[in-house]
């Protein structure tokens, strides 16, 4: 399986010109002929514009028309990075990825589970309360955002019974080495792919992302990286790179927790 990440640079507040940019970096993608692409976090509307309720979708409906007509026409499975998403019956927001096979069906969504308080995320979305697992080509996926990287016990969790986890984010690049370590870490802690998509950076951003997406194997090592501005990064997945590195050193049968 090929992955391509879409690691766009996102203009706040701007969803036309966001759509606008995401489409042309899935046609250019498309000339590596992926399987699948990965987007980054709040890819539509930046992280996050205020009053958020402004720029909510409701009930995802024109992002998951986007990205189901994307997926058909390039006959490509998308994991959606994500939206700010409003639940128009509960009235509330979310953190939402979306995930897409190669006909255009919605397989899969995940709402974020932790909130970046920091950030005052906590203060307008509201938080997900399950975790996320599906199929993509007959492997086994699962989907986590941008803070939720930092909590093992609940990567561990989903890491149990999957081959490759998506990771989009919009990540600062005043903590760009915190990103680095953990993308690479997850991959070989959970002994599975990791494919992490952030944000790229530009220079007239007053609080710039890092970039430097990447995709890592289930030893750790480095498939594909990106700087810091809007790139595309792909590689390949080879999935008896699984078998090896559990089969060497079995941390599934030998934890004891």
């Amino acid at each position: 399986m090929k992955i391509s990440i879409l690691q766009m640079h996102t203009i706040l507040g701007q969803p036309k010109k966001n759509q606008a940019s995401l489409l042309q970096m899935a046609e250019n993608a498309m000339q590596e002929s992926p399987d699948a692409l990965l987007l980054p976090e709040m890819w539509n509307i930046g992280f996050f514009p205020r009053p958020i309720e402004d720029y909510a979708d409701k009930d995802g409906e024109s992002t998951r028309a986007l990205l189901s007509g994307l997926a058909q026409r390039y006959a490509v499975n998308i994991v959606g990075g994500s939206v700010a998403r409003l639940d128009s019956a509960a009235g509330k927001i979310y953190n939402t990825c979306y995930v897409f096979d190669r006909a255009g069906q919605e397989i899969a969504n995940y709402d974020k589970v932790h909130l970046f308080s920091p950030g005052r995320e906590d203060q307008v979305f509201e938080r997900g309360n399950h975790i996320s697992t599906f199929s993509l080509d007959g492997h086994k996926c699962g989907v986590a955002i941008c803070y939720d990287l930092r909590f093992g016990n609940f990567l561990s969790t989903i890491a149990q019974d999957i081959e490759i986890l998506f990771l989009p984010a919009a990540w600062p690049k005043l903590r760009q080495k915190h990103w680095d370590v953990l993308t690479q870490a997850r991959a070989i802690e959970y002994q599975v792919f990791v494919a992490a998509c952030n944000g790229g950076a530009a220079t007239s951003d007053k609080h710039p992302l890092g970039g430097h997406s990447g995709i890592f194997d289930p030893w750790g090592e480095v498939l594909a990286k990106a700087g810091e501005g809007e790139e595309i990064i792909s590689a390949e997945l080879l999935f008896g790179l699984l078998q090896d590195a559990r089969g060497k050193i079995p941390v599934r049968k030998d934890n004891m927790v």
